[in-house]
């Protein structure tokens, strides 16, 4: 992984083409409080392996769900209640570690469509499922665990773990610091798992630290237009983008099948 990351030139090729994403994933978290990594993996993986991909988002997710996550009081308490969740995501993207680049990515982009679509498919379908207290304590390290092997192998770490959050029924202001608590723990993962690979070389880790301009930027605009535009409709558009993003991110399995 070291010496491909660092024969590709950052300034010349990588970095142009990074940051109008990185400004729309930010304008997407900036609107609706979530989707930075997701939309900015889905779009870079057009262009570029998840294995590429995946080191650009970690300082612009860790800035911007950290301070997701320190927003509200109740971080103790979250801790707490979800350290399986938790444990479980470090597991499972720590276990995952050579996913992402086994045979030069093809099923990482393949993982990482089918899992836009089914996230896609729940919004659309306004899918809010209920898990009561007694059953929290199984489906916390399972989704934590499923949650990390996704992530390992996409470096997106919405399924299962958001719609998860959601089913635990939390007021929203706990909701939104549960997402942050689980998006740092995710990319604390994540990069630890790219590091131990070598994915920060060849100017890599720097091409991230300049990306948090971009996702400051789209997210302060997306603040401002979420006071302008309904939630719902916003929404809706968002989640039949990722749909589209996912079927065409997915059929590279379809293009694999008749190449074979």
């Amino acid at each position: 992984m070291s010496s491909f990351l660092s024969s590709i030139d950052m300034s010349a090729t990588v970095l142009p083409a990074s940051l109008p994403v990185f400004m729309l994933a930010g304008f997407v978290k900036g609107s609706i409080g979530l989707g930075l990594p997701t939309v900015a993996v889905g779009l870079l993986s057009l262009m570029m392996p998840p294995v590429q991909a995946a080191p650009l988002l970690i300082v612009p997710s860790m800035v911007t769900n950290g301070w997701q996550l320190l927003t509200g009081g109740a971080l103790r308490a979250l801790v707490r209640r979800l350290w399986t969740l938790l444990a479980g995501i470090v597991l499972g993207t720590l276990a995952g570690g050579s996913f992402m680049n086994a045979d030069g990515g093809r099923r990482a982009i393949i993982v990482l469509g089918l899992a836009l679509v089914l996230y896609a498919l729940a919004g659309l379908a306004s899918w809010t499922p209920s898990v009561s207290p007694a059953q929290e304590q199984w489906w916390s390290p399972a989704v934590g665990l499923a949650t990390g092997l996704v992530t390992a192998a996409t470096g997106v770490f919405v399924i299962p773990a958001v719609p998860y959050l959601q089913a635990l029924g939390l007021p929203r202001e706990q909701l939104i610091q549960a997402l942050g608590l689980s998006f740092t723990v995710s990319t604390l993962a994540l990069a630890v798992n790219l590091g131990q690979g070598g994915a920060f070389s060849g100017g890599v880790g720097w091409a991230s630290l300049v990306l948090l301009l971009p996702a400051l930027l789209g997210m302060s605009i997306g603040a401002r237009v979420r006071g302008r535009v309904q939630a719902v409709t916003f929404r809706r558009c968002f989640f039949i983008g990722l749909l589209l993003l996912g079927l065409h991110l997915a059929s590279a399995l379809l293009r694999q099948g008749g190449a074979a």
